[in-house]
């Protein structure tokens, strides 16, 4: 297995090193430096006096108490309301953004007992789940990976041992199943579902810190915005589900992808990577922000070519039909502002703050 590198080494690979005052030798369990420098990474945290690193500690300091849930299978995909393993799956999910609140929270103020909580998830977590390679039942693993990211060098041995474990059969296990479906293939090869594949690959490549995965993330990556995007900027998804939903389902873990691959400079810019046919990311980014700003709006669903988007608006779940709600494109316009700041005036339009585990990073 190829050395992982240390999130210190991810800094000099970035050219933007930082000091990380001690934090990557802390032993769980000791305390860490009062005030842990910032790591590297798409997510180098705030100072608490911040609002977002306010609500960070409320947060955390909330769930410091809870215990892992970890479960070897998690499905939500395709399901409704009560069927399967789907109430399960979303009880044990909430643990990923715990964790990763607990993560922020110990870069924030070095408390060693968020610390400690991240070490003990990541073990229940790596000890025992079993990806399945559903990029949207795995979508929100973001939580876990992240959280691996802001602590890695200061986790106990055999927890940092297990998550790089669990992180790169993650990510190569979605190589290699990319690399060997057929072409053409079914819709999800090319839809919402391989963006969800990119983020998975590109966020556990830049957690490890392994340049060949991320090099292999980029050329999936510039696939998909072939594939997906087109050179008006709009999404296949639009055009199969007629809806603004899935436009950003579709575009924000690109994002997120992008903000992964970012300090390592690998492939260049990946936000105005243009295909022959002009398609990049953000065009698809510029297509959306008429309906986030409110000058154009869409009703949703009406055309769905999808059945299981109709049997959702029978149950009553919320956003599968009536007028598109441009607030919950707020997240991803939040994320986007982190590559470009001029996003941020759309973004703070739809939301007057950040989600707090983006608006704590810088």
């Amino acid at each position: 297995m190829p050395r992982i590198a240390t999130l210190q080494t991810l800094g000099i690979l970035a050219g933007m090193a930082m000091a990380l005052s001690g934090a990557g030798c802390a032993t769980v369990g000791h305390e860490a430096p009062s005030s842990p420098s910032p790591i590297l990474g798409w997510c180098s945290v705030t100072s608490e006096n911040t609002g977002p690193a306010k609500t960070i500690l409320d947060v955390a300091l909330h769930h410091l108490d809870d215990r892992p849930g970890a479960i070897a299978h998690v499905h939500t995909e395709g399901t409704l309301p009560h069927q399967g393993i789907r109430d399960q799956s979303m009880a044990a999910e909430k643990d990923w953004p715990i964790m990763r609140r607990a993560a922020q929270a110990w870069r924030i103020n070095g408390d060693p007992r968020y610390l400690k909580q991240v070490d003990a998830y990541l073990a229940a977590w790596a000890g025992t789940y079993q990806p399945d390679f559903n990029p949207i039942d795995e979508t929100n693993l973001d939580g876990l990976i992240d959280a691996y990211m802001l602590t890695a060098d200061a986790l106990s041995p055999s927890t940092r041992t297990m998550a790089q474990a669990l992180l790169r059969k993650l990510g190569t296990g979605y190589i290699d199943r990319i690399q060997h479906a057929r072409r053409p293939g079914p819709a999800t090869t090319i839809n919402n579902w391989q963006s969800h594949r990119v983020k998975l690959i590109a966020l556990s490549a830049a957690a490890l810190g392994d340049r060949a995965m991320l090099s292999s993330a980029f050329a999936i990556f510039k696939q998909q915005v072939a594939d997906n995007i087109r050179p008006d900027g709009s999404v296949i998804d639009f055009g199969e589900r007629d809806a603004l939903h899935y436009v950003v389902y579709d575009l924000q873990p690109l994002v997120q992808a992008t903000l992964a691959a970012k300090p390592y400079g690998i492939g260049g810019d990946w936000l105005n990577y243009r295909t022959s046919q002009g398609a990049s990311l953000r065009l698809a980014l510029d297509w959306l922000r008429p309906y986030a700003e409110g000058q154009r709006s869409h009703q949703e669903f009406v055309h769905t070519k999808v059945p299981f988007d109709l049997a959702r608006r029978e149950v009553g779940e919320p956003g599968y039909s009536g007028l598109w709600d441009a607030k919950t494109s707020s997240t991803l316009y939040w994320l986007a502002a982190k590559l470009d700041s001029g996003y941020l005036s759309v973004a703070q339009k739809l939301a007057p703050q950040p989600p707090d585990w983006v608006g704590v990073c810088r």
